[in-house]
């Protein structure tokens, strides 16, 4: 009894240990984006105290770095949500076609050689398809483009759109095999092909998945920083021209943190209102997300 007691005490403490350790970690993550938030919005506030948040809402010019100072977002947020909609315009159609492709007319060999294969641009270095966007791709648009200048949006744009392809294929191919094979046995009965089958069965029930990779996929785009930092240039400008050279919000945060910008001068706290607007637009995305995901979840 004793040793059964002494058994139990010892299997109560590692039990207790390991609950305490799992829960650090869990901890952790929080604690980390409470820092994260908290850097933002002290540095955000002291940039606050110098400009006004209307001129910096509603001015079309960022100049932070020249004499003439200049704080309008608009003309990074116009750059970040252009490469990021030419992304998406690459990205959906072939991710959603892809999945459909995977899910009704792969083989399971194929599915299963082919899947892992589109998988693997996601472990691509960004760095990587940056140069690819402005020694390749640039250059092959240039040919069909001769207006294209050497930074523009729409190489970036279309790289990216290689970039998050899988997430979009991956989430979009998993949503579709959760729909049960009930639903599909009833459509081939009543004589549907397999194509419709595919557009008006599968493709509708896992809508709620296909539009949360979608949503995803755009806060992926709007936060990646090399390729737009290699091939869309550095020039911020109010325009949906994606033949020109651009400046998104996390081209600018590289270009600032360089280490030539004294810190805790203006300029310096510039790349924190800059990140915090980029937070909060990346966080409405999550958010619109996980609503989307409830709005339409369909339970079988």
């Amino acid at each position: 009894m004793i040793a059964a007691s002494k058994r139990r005490k010892k299997q109560r403490m590692t039990e207790g240990a390991i609950q305490t350790i799992l829960f650090l970690c869990a901890a952790l993550s929080v604690i980390t984006t409470i820092g994260i938030v908290g850097v933002l919005l002290f540095e955000t506030w002291g940039f606050f105290q110098e400009v006004s948040i209307i001129d910096f809402l509603t001015d079309t010019q960022w100049t932070p770095l020249f004499v003439d100072k200049h704080f309008g977002i608009m003309s990074l947020l116009a750059g970040t949500c252009l490469i990021a909609l030419i992304a998406m315009c690459v990205a959906l159609p072939l991710g959603i076609m892809s999945a459909i492709y995977l899910n009704e007319y792969a083989p399971s060999r194929v599915r299963e050689t082919i899947k892992p294969i589109i998988e693997v641009l996601a472990g691509i270095p960004t760095v990587v398809y940056g140069y690819f966007a402005l020694l390749f791709v640039t250059p092959l648009l240039q040919s069909f483009i001769p207006n294209l200048s050497g930074f523009n949006a729409l190489a970036p744009g279309i790289v990216m759109g290689i970039m998050i392809l899988p997430m979009v294929s991956s989430l979009s191919e998993d949503a579709m095999h959760s729909v049960p094979d009930s639903l599909k046995e009833g459509a081939y009965a009543l004589g549907a092909t397999r194509f419709q089958v595919a557009t008006s069965v599968v493709v509708p029930a896992a809508l709620s998945g296909i539009m949360s990779a979608a949503v995803l996929a755009v806060s992926r785009a709007i936060g990646e920083t090399m390729i737009v930092s290699i091939a869309a240039g550095q020039q911020p400008r109010l325009t949906m021209n994606p033949l020109v050279p651009l400046e998104t919000i996390t081209a600018f945060i590289v270009q600032v943190s360089l280490g030539d910008t004294p810190t805790g001068t203006i300029e310096y706290k510039t790349i924190f209102a800059a990140g915090m607007t980029l937070f909060i637009f990346t966080l409405v995305l999550n958010l619109f997300s996980q609503w989307l995901k409830e709005r339409y979840r369909e339970e079988y």
